[in-house]
């Protein structure tokens, strides 16, 4: 069952979108460090890692702020995304996880802007009990992973009735160096984390249910590994010091949900909400005696309200209104550490920017006959961007409106066997951060401004087949993508520093063709097999009519392994993930430190884990992954992947 979909909930086979979901079953499985690690080896999913303590999803093709986050339904993508990887993601606690919806495809009529290669949605456990009687648990989580000489630790108590319940959760992380594939140490790549979650539900009778929900995440002190080491094409690194020192997230959430019969909704839904992403670092050039310190942060409000209505036999409207507002805070400070002379320097961000947004949109699901299904929908969406003059004394006032749709449809061929396809349009305007990033950046650039930015749009068609029967679940789609007015960094010719000075400009267009492929076998009620194959192939095409490959477009990845039920208290599991080589390079890959300029080298690992439960309220866990130390690096990641890494868990429960 999944929500994302239609904004309802509805069992993903009977939707023509493609989907993947992520359960409980598959959450409690592994041991992740950050968020984005419970999405690897998933249909149409690939990660990318530029350091330890940060990640991101990569969907056909697509990144960044071309893919829109949404945390419990409330955006998590705000401002100051680059639509490049970054580490947002990485600043959800991934032991406060329920499930995680990844919606493949533009999903702009229901999303609104950034939904342009699809929608993953994070969505947190709440508590529930059942009977007058006040009731309590307790779990908790610890483990030790050997690569990383790695502790992490998570407790949740929840105590409530049928009316009301309350949740409190804690976590805190612990990661030395990386050991990686053959033995070599990674120095520069330890990183601490704490987190807390708090949820509270009251829900009187079956007409009326309210929510309240905190979510705080922290990392203190975060190197960048890949600006500390030395890359591809470097003798030196970029930079002598360079950490994120905090980045931290605080999440305030309250929903009220109505449920009642009536001509113009069956349940109506209200959620506001306010968050405070920061992002400061302290960087120093090599060989530089200026050291850097920044404040960065987006504060982010948001307010939706949403109501539902069922007619007709099996068909539904959605239809609602939200409204996000987004101000940047965003300093920088300047200090010799020869003299201890300071200054007050250009902030990465036009201090005071703020981005508004509000939209109105509707979705229907059409049910005709038994077999076919059509999927509507439309949105139309308004940007108001204020790129504030701040210390440059240049400002600039944007309005960005657009109407956008998606056709889906599904026909029932045979019993559990179905052909799918959608058609949507996605739209991205221009955020704080193309229009208005300054100073130095990875990869030895320097940006400059560029309020003269327009937005992207994109047209997919996907199609494929979805099957499910009693030991079946699988499914094939195909896509091709039509992505234009890009925005692209754009080398000038000059530098600053030493840095070669780039713009973001509307000027490429790409075109991106893939197939997914998941499946799920259960070939007795002990044995599951399972696999997933993701492609995706990706041209850009410049203003000069010049066609080059599309940036950090994956290789041929995915997984294949097997689950198998010993008895009812124990069950083990081998799997290997594998990516091909990937050689078709765009040029801005081939420049990039990360990227080996003659192609990232393919890789397959092998691995194993195991559980035994001995009794209900405690069950152990065994993971040995990479068991043949390969020593391998993820494409467009900044750092090697880990190698033979031991991992213990203990989950208990009172």
């Amino acid at each position: 069952m999944q929500v994302t979909a239609g904004r309802s909930t509805i069992d993903s086979f009977n939707v023509p979108t493609a989907i993947t979901v992520i359960d409980q079953d598959d959450i409690e499985k592994q041991v992740p460090q950050i968020l984005p690690d419970l999405l690897r080896g998933q249909t149409g999913v690939f990660v990318q890692e530029t350091t330890p303590g940060q990640g991101i999803p990569i969907i056909r093709g697509l990144k960044g702020s071309e893919v829109l986050y949404l945390v419990d339904g409330m955006r998590l993508s705000n401002a100051i995304f680059r639509n490049s990887p970054n580490q947002y993601t990485a600043m959800l606690d991934p032991f406060n996880v329920e499930s995680i919806e990844v919606l493949r495809g533009p999903s702009s009529s229901l999303y609104g802007g950034d939904a342009m290669g699809g929608v993953v949605q994070v969505m947190t456990p709440t508590p529930r009990f059942y009977g007058s009687e006040w009731q309590s648990n307790a779990a908790f989580d610890n483990s030790y992973a050997s690569a990383e000489n790695a502790f992490q630790t998570h407790m949740k108590l929840s105590a409530g009735n049928e009316k009301l319940a309350v949740l409190g959760g804690f976590g805190y992380q612990d990661f030395d160096d990386r050991v990686a594939g053959g033995g070599e140490e990674q120095a520069h790549s330890s990183f601490k984390s704490w987190a807390s979650n708090s949820k509270v539900i009251y829900h009187p009778n079956n007409a009326h249910e309210l929510l309240l929900d905190m979510q705080y995440y922290n990392q203190p002190k975060t190197p960048r590994y890949d600006e500390l080491m030395p890359g591809y094409g470097q003798t030196n690194p970029s930079s002598s010091v360079f950490y994120f020192e905090p980045n931290e997230r605080l999440f305030l959430h309250g929903r009220y949900r109505y449920t009642h019969n009536t001509p113009l909704f069956d349940s109506l839904e209200f959620h506001a909400a306010h968050q405070r992403i920061t992002d400061d670092r302290r960087a120093r050039d090599f060989g530089d005696s200026i050291e850097t310190r920044e404040r960065n942060a987006s504060l982010l409000t948001g307010f939706t309200v949403q109501a539902a209505l069922a007619h007709w036999p099996r068909s539904q409207l959605v239809y609602g209104f939200e409204f996000y507002h987004d101000e940047v805070d965003s300093r920088r400070f300047d200090t010799d550490i020869n003299t201890g002379t300071a200054s007050t320097e250009k902030s990465r961000f036009p201090n005071a920017s703020t981005m508004d947004s509000y939209a109105l949109y509707g979705n229907e699901t059409l049910q005709l006959g038994e077999r076919l299904q059509f999927m509507l929908g439309t949105r139309y969406s308004h940007y108001h961007t204020i790129l504030a003059p701040a210390d440059r004394g240049v400002g600039a006032r944007l309005d960005h409106d657009d109407v956008t749709g998606n056709v889906g449809l599904s026909y029932l061929l045979i019993d559990g066997l179905k052909f799918v396809s959608n058609f949507g349009r996605g739209f991205r305007p221009p955020n704080v951060f193309d229009l208005g990033t300054l100073g130095s950046r990875p990869g030895n650039r320097h940006n400059i401004a560029n309020p003269a930015l327009t937005p992207e749009t994109l047209l997919t068609w996907d199609g494929g087949f979805k099957f499910q029967n009693r030991v079946w679940q699988a499914e094939a789609i195909g896509f091709v993508t039509d992505y234009r007015d890009k925005i692209t960094s754009v080398l000038t010719g000059d530098k600053i520093a030493g840095r070669d000075v780039v713009q973001n400009q509307n000027v490429n267009k790409v075109k991106l063709y893939g197939v997914e492929f998941g499946a799920r076998f259960f070939a007795s009620d002990q044995l599951e097999l399972f696999s997933s194959v993701n492609y995706t192939l990706g041209d850009e095409t410049f203003t000069d009519g010049k066609s080059l490959p599309a940036d950090r477009i994956p290789p041929l990845n995915g997984r294949f392994g097997l689950h198998y039920t010993l008895m009812p208290t124990l069950w083990i599991e081998s799997y290997t993930r594998f990516a091909s080589r990937q050689n078709r390079l765009s040029g801005r890959d081939r420049d990039d430190p990360r990227i080996n300029p003659a192609g990232t080298a393919g890789w397959a690992t092998l691995n194993l884990r195991a559980g035994w439960k001995p009794h209900e309220n405690w069950a152990l866990q065994l993971s040995l992954e990479n068991l043949l130390d390969k020593n391998y690096r993820e494409h467009g990641s900044g750092i090697d992947a880990t190698g033979v890494n031991v991992i213990a868990s203990l989950h208990m429960t009172l």
